[in-house]
């Protein structure tokens, strides 16, 4: 029997305290580590952990691509149930594809629900090389790359200019934020993890605002105003290592009737000449007012607001 086969799994749990940033709601990263949490228990209920996928088989079980919508507030200490479930379609190449929901409280309310796509990646200087079970052979890839939607062109970067000059041209309106990927943001002592993309996206996102002269912080204490994800995916195009520099790129799109903005988050490493893609993302973003006689209403934004964050394209 194929992983995708296999009937539902349920995850009790609560969402780490470390979410819990602004009052006592949790921000949208913890979510997705909910979700990865139940991928995890799937895996593992099924004979397949990534452990012993690992230390006998010689892969990493990998999310390459997760999207969530997030309809309702998860707040510390709430009980959640993750309930983690293939999907009806699948694709070959595409990896194994999932379904997703967080139910919270006696009411069972809805707090997130996701489409996620799972690889087992063939891992460099793995212990082991037994042959994998037929259960997931289908979803065995050499590299993120072999992935059947992952394929992107390089970037080349021309004599004389640099790694902004391609990224950031003059009106694309974009940030630019590089880092380098610590052992603590891989997996397999080598390739950087679907949760470090997600990471790098609220901290890119903290980054870019401060930048724009819109601060969180600043917004919280000069406006009551907080920040709220409605929608975010992250995607793995490309194998990035450990200790190499990630490019991150993030650029306001459109706006959604003055009360949330969409927004890309794309990820590249520098090799030769050239820059290779390794993540791609989307996100939806806007404020509650959280303070006075509006508070619990959704912050509208002015147009200042909106031309700060359109940068030079305003």
């Amino acid at each position: 029997m194929s992983i995708t086969d296999t009937g539902p799994t349920t995850l009790v749990s609560t969402p780490a305290y470390e979410g819990a940033n602004i009052r006592t709601w949790i921000g949208f990263k913890h979510f997705m580590y909910l979700v990865e949490a139940g991928v995890l228990k799937h895996f593992r209920d099924n004979g397949l952990g990534a452990r012993e996928l690992y230390h006998r088989h010689g892969v990493g079980l990998e999310i390459v691509d997760c999207s969530v919508q997030l309809p309702h507030v998860l707040e510390v200490d709430d009980e959640v149930e993750v309930v983690v479930e293939p999907a009806a379609r699948q694709k070959p190449g595409h990896g194994a594809a999932f379904t997703a929901q967080l139910l919270v409280g006696p009411e069972r309310a809805v707090a997130l629900k996701a489409k996620l796509r799972v690889a087992l990646i063939a891992e460099k200087d793995a212990p082991a090389s037994e042959p994998v079970p037929s259960a997931v052979a289908p979803i065995v890839l050499p590299e993120v790359a072999a992935l059947a939607d992952a394929a992107d062109e390089p970037l080349s970067i021309p004599d004389g200019a640099d790694v902004a000059d391609v990224l950031t041209p003059p009106g694309s309106g974009a940030y630019l934020w590089s880092w380098r990927a610590p052992y603590f943001y891989c997996h397999y002592s080598d390739r950087v993890q679907h949760s470090a993309y997600v990471r790098a996206m609220e901290e890119v996102v903290d980054r870019f605002l401060h930048d724009r002269g819109l601060g969180v912080g600043k917004l919280l204490h000069e406006r009551g105003w907080i920040p709220v994800v409605s929608r975010a995916r992250v995607r793995l195009v490309a194998d990035a290592h450990m200790e190499e520099t990630i490019h991150t790129v993030f650029t306001v799109q459109d706006f959604l009737k003055d009360i949330s903005y969409t927004a890309t988050f794309d990820t590249y490493v520098h090799r030769g000449n050239q820059l290779v893609h390794t993540a791609t993302g989307t996100i939806m973003h806007g404020y509650a007012v959280s303070r006075g006689p509006q508070a619990g209403t959704v912050a509208v934004l002015d147009e200042d607001t909106k031309n700060a964050m359109l940068g030079d394209r305003a």
